[in-house]
């Protein structure tokens, strides 16, 4: 039978144990079928991947009904190393090699190139200290810190030390763990149910020598997968075999339902040596498992250990021999009184002589110092028994290791898993075949799995030092994250003086002062009130592009046929008057299509460029926007340019009624559907508000009854300097940028055009400061405008995966670990927050003056809400409106998005416009 392999076996058919090229395979019937125990088919393999893989997912989530056979505890190690970590550690080694412990002093140099052997010192355990009172345990270890730290001229202060504490733990946070029990020998009092890492702080403060800070708490499969060097790929699983065996990986935290956490991953210790499934493991047991099983300290549990780990592999042999001894098929029949003594076979024996360098002459020796007198063919079918023991046991791990790469897989959704395992332990140092039988059934039972396999370096000593130093950059990392986006974290007084602000900036702008808030009338008085009927026709100037739209109003209904029709750049940057041939050639063109040609409709006019209105129907253009600088405009009355252009094509009669903002569109098209609204917001590219204000209040038109629709141009909102306080560093280095330096500045603390460039410095910032990105400044963050708002709003939204956040910033170009994707998350959250906050604020000021002007004590109003911010992002409507709750308790307002809003709207102040009109006739 060959040799498993990658090409390998078809379903059901058995795995290979053959030995080593010179070994004969055994021909007696009886150590055919003794060995034929130890051979596991594929199918065997892939059912116990299966099964392992459904035990972990059922543990993950916390089920307990059926009890999961693995335990998969989370470490709280939420990073692994990205190369640049720095500085000198401390490692205290308790319960790892027996009754001693061990303390290195790790330097950690952030490179390769320049790596710094660690220093360590092995210290005795008294066997009084082993069985004594708990606190004489660690103040032996507080005094061997002090004794080893004595003998180096080591500065005091904040010595950071990580803690492998070898003993069964349940670990509720980086630095707290409760001893569960005692292993090993060790029977301190007072310890089994306390947290072991404050016990060793409270020695080392009794000790009072040095000040060191326990950061951590590691087991040694962590430590190996820490310890890991850094290769091309990310080392993100450990696996010991070493006298027990283990694993450990990073799991997505959000599947982890002991957290309770939603982001980033954390390592699982998965714990698999008690792994148990009869119908998976039960078929691959052997009788001498079971009679090892018997004879162990632990009957009945951590079975799957016991098929593995290299404490037992030598009894594994060893009652296989026996076996066959008394049954006359080795050693003549007769066994030694040392062959039949338990642990006489150790892990080093059966690697030695599995060993085919040495021949079968090192067999010969171990043999005869256990007292047998071995033939040529006793030496060999000793040597195939070693080969079977340790082929099973490799299988077995693999398969457990493919269910741990399958749900890397599946957890992060990758067609193909790229990553790199970490091994550890004595099974793997003495047993090279062992790993080559692990990678070749690996890639049989996890073919979707490109996984290089890297030997630990120190995995109990450096690994540890590894976990300390990863917890310390992630919380100098965090301190920094912190103050940088603390001025982003606006406090209820903050948001108060906004809203106060804001409300006298409009007082002033309403009376004619000295304001940031122009307060533009635009000679809309009325919102609809449903009556409305008849075909209007609407334009929208805004960009690039322009839209007619004929819009029928009908009772309970507004249907909208529309036309996109292009601006040429000739046009747009040509003369005036050739601009508006240009619009009205193409309203033309759509009566044409409509059927309307002769007919003379009213018309709204949607202008969004800064106009000061006179009138409903007088404009005049402040200033060209968004790449517009059509000559002899600026300083005209833009519906009179129309009516020019209107005149100059003969045979076209077209009653242009309304100019109109699209921020009064919006409040307008929202107003037909719900009376009650009496306010428009715009949150997109840029933003602005509207809203219906007490005639009396406006000093610039004269009477005092009625109501008129405001244009806030609220935009500008600050720039009188009363926004200084809340601006920062990025929002002065975005402004300084713009094309209008100090202007418009509340609209580049909200609106979509300016937050991704906000966040952008901001990652500047954090990368140049080692924070982000491992302080390599990237090419495509020097770009402006390289981070559109769009991507706040995917990177902020709940649906998305961690893993998919690191695909967006990656396809910016962008190379990024999954702490980097955590905090540009944050950074996103912050500013998107704020601006929210600052435009509930403002909203809130807005509908307080409105219930104030009535003399209410509440209000009820709604706001019709336009623009891709608003829109789109995933929370930036709910922080609006609970802004909005917490400042104007006494308003209960409901935000309405509207639809077509800017055109519906402007057909709508129209046909109010014409209804007025009527009214007025009759």
């Amino acid at each position: 039978m060959a040799t498993i392999g990658p090409s390998g076996l078809h379903p059901g058919e058995r795995a290979s144990v053959c030995p080593h090229e010179g070994v004969p395979r055994p021909s007696g019937s009886l150590e055919l079928e003794c060995l034929q125990q130890f051979k596991v088919t594929r199918t065997q393999l892939q059912q116990i991947q299966a099964s392992l893989l459904c035990s972990m997912e059922q543990a993950l989530k916390g089920q307990d009904s059926p009890a999961p056979s693995v335990r998969m505890l989370p470490t709280y190690v939420r990073s692994t190393p990205h190369g640049t970590e720095q500085g000198d550690f401390l490692v205290l080694e308790l319960g790892a090699t027996g009754a001693s412990l061990r303390v290195l002093w790790v330097t950690l140099t952030g490179t390769k190139e320049c790596r710094v052997e660690p220093r360590s010192r092995e210290f005795v355990i008294p066997q009084e200290v082993i069985l004594g009172a708990g606190q004489q345990l660690f103040d032996f270890a507080a005094r061997c810190l002090s004794e080893f730290l004595d003998a180096y001229p080591v500065e005091n202060q904040g010595l950071k030390l990580g803690f492998n504490f070898s003993f069964p733990c349940h670990q509720t946070g980086l630095d707290r763990s409760t001893l569960i029990s005692w292993t090993k020998g060790f029977r301190c009092s007072g310890v089994e149910g306390q947290d072991v890492v404050q016990l060793l702080r409270d020695a080392i403060q009794r000790q009072g020598t040095y000040r060191i800070d326990v950061v951590a708490m590691v087991n040694d499969t962590v430590g190996t997968m820490m310890g890991c060097e850094l290769g091309t790929r990310p080392c993100e699983v450990g696996l010991i075999v070493d006298t027990g065996t283990n694993a450990c990986y990073m799991e997505e935290a959000r599947h982890v339902a002991a957290l309770d956490e939603d982001r980033g991953r954390t390592c699982v210790s998965i714990e698999w040596g008690s792994f148990y499934d009869e119908d998976a493991l039960g078929p691959v047991l052997t009788t001498f498992d079971s009679a090892l099983d018997r004879e162990s300290l632990t009957p009945g549990a951590q079975r799957f250990e016991k098929m593995i780990g290299g404490l037992y592999l030598g009894e594994l042999v060893r009652l296989v021999l026996v076996h066959l001894t008394q049954h006359g098929v080795l050693f003549d029949g007769c066994a030694s009184p040392a062959l039949l003594s338990q642990g006489c076979i150790l892990l080093d024996h059966v690697a030695e002589m599995e060993d085919t360098a040495t021949g079968t002459a090192r067999v010969h020796t171990i043999l005869q110092d256990l007292g047998l007198s071995p033939r040529a063919s006793d030496a060999e079918l000793v040597q195939y028994v070693c080969v079977a023991v340790c082929t099973r046991a490799a299988q077995l791990c693999a398969a457990a290791l493919a269910a741990v790469l399958s749900r890397l897989q599946h957890s992060r959704e990758q067609q193909t898993l790229q990553v790199a395992v970490a091994t550890g332990g004595r099974v793997f140092e003495r047993h090279p075949r062992f790993l080559r039988i692990l990678k070749e059934t690996v890639t049989l039972l996890a073919p979707n799995c490109d996984v290089s396999f890297i030997p630990s370096v120190d995995g109990g000593g450096r690994g540890v030092a590894m976990v300390t130093a990863v917890a310390a950059r992630l919380a100098a990392h965090r301190r920094i994250l912190e103050e940088t986006l603390a001025p982003f974290q606006l406090t209820l007084e903050q948001m108060t003086v906004v809203q106060a602000q804001m409300r006298e900036a409009m007082i002033r702008g309403l009376q004619g002062e000295a304001s940031s808030l122009r307060m533009l009338p635009t000679y809309v008085r009325a919102t609809p009130d449903g009556s409305e009927r008849g075909d209007f026709l609407a334009l929208d100037l805004g960009g690039t592009n322009f839209r007619v739209l004929l819009v029928r109003v009908a009772e309970g209904s507004v249907q909208i046929i529309n036309q996109v029709y292009s601006i040429p750049e000739c046009r747009a940057q040509g003369s005036g008057q050739k601009l508006f041939d240009h619009i009205v050639d193409c309203i033309v063109d759509f009566q044409k299509r409509q059927g309307l040609s002769g007919q003379s409709l009213p018309l709204g006019f949607t202008f969004s460029f800064p106009c000061k209105q006179l009138g409903l129907d007088q404009g005049i253009l402040l200033n060209w926007t968004k790449g517009f600088n059509a000559s002899g405009c600026e300083g005209q009355d833009v519906v009179y340019l129309l009516r020019e252009a209107i005149r100059r094509r003969q045979a076209v009669e077209l009653n242009v009624v309304a100019i109109v903002n699209d921020t009064v569109g919006t409040m307008m098209s929202c107003g037909y559907d719900d009376p009650r609204c009496e306010m428009g917001l715009i949150v997109g590219t840029g933003t602005n508000a509207c809203y219906m204000e007490e005639l009396r209040n406006v000093a610039s038109v004269p009477g005092d009854s009625g109501l008129m629709c405001i244009n806030m141009e609220w935009g500008a909102f600050g720039d009188d300097g009363s926004l200084g306080t809340l601006s920062t560093r990025f929002d002065t280095s975005v402004d300084q940028a713009s094309i209008n330096p100090g202007k418009q500045r509340f609209e580049k603390m909200i609106s979509g055009m300016y937050l991704g460039e906000i966040v952008r410095h901001i990652l500047l910032h954090l990368t140049n400061l080692g924070v982000l990105f491992r302080g390599q400044k990237t090419q495509c963050l020097q770009a402006r405008d390289i981070f559109k708002t769009k991507f706040l709003s995917e990177i902020e939204s709940d649906s998305l995966a961690l893993r998919q956040v690191r695909a967006i910033l990656e396809d910016l170009g962008l190379t990024l670990t999954s702490d980097d994707a955590l905090m540009v998350l944050e950074v996103c959250q912050a500013v998107s927050r704020r601006a929210a906050q600052l435009c509930g604020a403002g909203v809130a000021a807005v509908v307080e003056k409105i219930r104030e002007n009535r003399g209410l004590q509440e209000l009820t109003v709604s706001v019709g809400v336009d623009g891709t911010l608003y829109k789109l992002h995933p929370h930036f409507s709910k922080l609006v409106s609970a802004t909005v709750r917490k400042l104007a308790p006494q308003c209960t307002v409901t935000f309405l998005q509207s639809e077509d809003g800017s055109d519906k709207g402007a057909a709508l102040v129209t046909a109010v416009a014409c209804r007025l009109t009527q009214m007025a006739h009759v």
